[in-house]
């Protein structure tokens, strides 16, 4: 399992090493820059600005005392907004495999003193949660980051509630402008990941047209496919 949590320009470094001298991608994953040049690179303004995140949180219907699992956080994009929405009893988990940007989401959340964020560093195959008891799982512009998905997402869930929720936004495949259109291996479509979160019981419960170039759903165990903010 890999999280490439990583620039084109990396990630296409990578693969040339891969295929000109055998060496797996893992091995090289993030080691060509350092954390601070990757959180400069997550929170430019152009980006942040983007994300939508007071809407996309009210759309996941939060409560006070719910436990969150923001997998492949970043820098804390989402982190902080989704720990406000479950305080005070609550708690957010904030996933990643680099440490340089846990200590980020650390820093900001002293900054800001949100005191309910707990970092967690994940493996390239499981997020390395500390309970099963997870109410939600965010993921946002990750999935197509793993490689293994369909058995990432069946460990994920692993650590959740029988009610729990998978709350997914992700790249559009479908548009010509799709970053990594040249990549196939780095696209994600709606009907791949229904099949995989059927495969671990999650089915599509609310689906909201917020983005131009992206699509949001979120999934419910035994829930059935409908549809919200069209």
């Amino acid at each position: 399992m890999l999280h490439r949590k990583s620039s084109l320009v990396i990630l296409l470094a990578c693969l040339a090493v891969s295929l000109a001298g055998g060496i797996k991608i893992h091995a090289l994953q993030l080691g060509s820059r350092e954390a601070t040049e990757w959180i400069d690179l997550l929170e430019r303004p152009g980006r942040i600005a983007g994300l939508k995140r007071d809407e996309v949180v009210a759309r996941l219907k939060l409560r006070p005392g719910n436990i969150v699992a923001d997998i492949g956080a970043g820098a804390g994009a989402f982190s902080l907004q989704l720990a406000r929405a479950v305080a005070p009893s609550g708690k957010l988990l904030a996933v990643e495999i680099e440490q340089g940007l846990l200590d980020r989401i650390n820093q900001v959340a002293r900054q800001e003193n949100v005191s309910n964020v707990q970092t967690v560093l994940g493996e390239f195959d499981d997020p390395n949660l500390p309970t099963r008891q997870v109410d939600m799982a965010f993921i946002h512009d990750v999935l197509h980051h793993i490689e293994n998905r369909a058995a990432y997402l069946k460990t994920l869930a692993s650590y959740m509630k029988p009610n729990a929720r998978i709350a997914i936004i992700e790249l559009d495949k479908t548009r010509p402008d799709v970053p990594h259109r040249d990549q196939p291996e780095m696209q994600v479509g709606k009907e791949q990941v229904k099949q995989w979160l059927a495969a671990a019981g999650f089915y599509p419960a609310e689906e909201f047209n917020m983005f131009e170039d992206k699509w949001f759903i979120v999934y419910a165990r035994g829930g059935s496919a409908t549809s919200g903010g069209m």
